[in-house]
């Protein structure tokens, strides 16, 4: 408030000045008449004018305060009303810039408000697209699961094969508009991890199995503290990528480096690796790094997804990697202590 006031002391001050120079140019005139009354005269013109500029200076200062929350009411809501209630705090001059201000915020307005409805309907049918997709793939997998005996082995893993890639696209989309959402339905507890792994590994044993993955899974039986669906989206892209980026006799590591502070899992697979130069930029929206030719068909997002779902989460990503050696994850879990009944 103190440097605002002085702002607008500044402002006046040529008019202060400039009443000063007057005043002083008064008492010159009265000292050259020889006036009897002089230094009393000259006083009371001084102390006049410093009345008089503080008494504009406090009403400046008001009708200031008044304009500039009208202004800010105004861009806040630029509508006929607020339009109005502005114009009666500026000049003349300043109105047909006002109402030039009001026109193109308007149209701005408005503009946006249609895209975010179009934003909004699109969203929701590709929401609605995905989860009525969840059903037949739902049959499918009663099928996979009733009828493996009517259905030749090489037809049935192909079918698995299918169904696990659908599955995994229609997640990933599902879990993409939950992290764009405004309202995020986490449930935070203690689950174990163990547990949530071997699960992703079985829904992923297709795809391990197309490409002849040996998995050493030596997470012991532990708890942290995270969203289930949550920690299971995060580790199924980080499978999915060791899958996509795997090299020749692929395999896959899973341990858990435990202390008082931090549970950290490690993913690490022995597939092409990441080049050092795009370390930095693995999490970026889009980003796909090198031209490789397992690297083509790559959207970029798996990462981008797992970042923003970890960031959610509050848990910490470590990466390390060796161009031609081999990709590795580390989920950095906070210790929280667990509450007993």
């Amino acid at each position: 408030m103190i440097k605002r006031n002085w702002l607008i002391f500044c402002q006046y001050a040529p008019w202060l000045m400039l009443l000063l120079g007057i005043d002083g140019f008064a008492a010159l005139l009265l000292w050259l008449a020889d006036a009897q009354s002089f230094l009393a005269l000259s006083a009371v013109i001084l102390l006049t004018s410093v009345l008089l500029f503080t008494v504009l200076l406090f009403v400046l200062r008001v009708l200031e305060q008044k304009r500039a929350q009208a202004f800010g009411a105004f861009l806040r809501n630029p509508d006929i009303y607020h339009e109005e209630a502005l114009l009666k705090t500026v000049s003349t001059a300043q109105a047909d810039a006002i109402r030039l201000l009001g026109t193109v915020l308007r149209e701005q307005q408005d503009a946006y408000n249609q895209a975010y409805a179009e934003l909004c309907d699109y969203q929701e049918y590709v929401e609605a697209w995905a989860h009525e997709t969840k059903t037949p793939l739902s049959l499918l997998t009663m099928i996979l699961d009733n009828r493996a005996d009517e259905i030749s082995a090489p037809v049935h893993f192909k079918l698995d094969y299918i169904r696990n890639q659908m599955q995994e696209g229609i997640n990933q989309m599902l879990y993409y508009a939950r992290l764009k959402s405004a309202y995020k339905d986490y449930l935070f507890e203690h689950i174990d991890i163990q547990m949530c792994i071997e699960d992703m590994l079985t829904d992923y044993a297709p795809l391990l199995e197309e490409k002849h993955f040996q998995v050493h899974n030596q997470v012991p039986c532990a708890k942290v503290f995270t969203d289930r669906r949550g920690i299971q989206f995060l580790l199924g892209q980080i499978i999915s990528n060791a899958i996509k980026y795997s090299a020749s006799n692929p395999e896959l590591t899973l341990t858990l480096d435990q202390s008082q502070a931090v549970d950290i899992l490690c993913i690490r697979d022995n597939g092409i690796g990441v080049r050092s130069c795009d370390l930095p930029y693995i999490f970026e929206k889009g980003f796909t790094g090198d031209s490789a030719d397992n690297r083509k068909k790559a959207t970029g997002m798996g990462l981008y997804f797992s970042k923003k779902m970890a960031d959610d989460l509050n848990l910490r990503l470590e990466v390390q990697s060796e161009w031609g050696k081999g990709f590795a994850l580390s989920i950095c879990f906070p210790q929280v202590e667990e509450l007993g009944l």
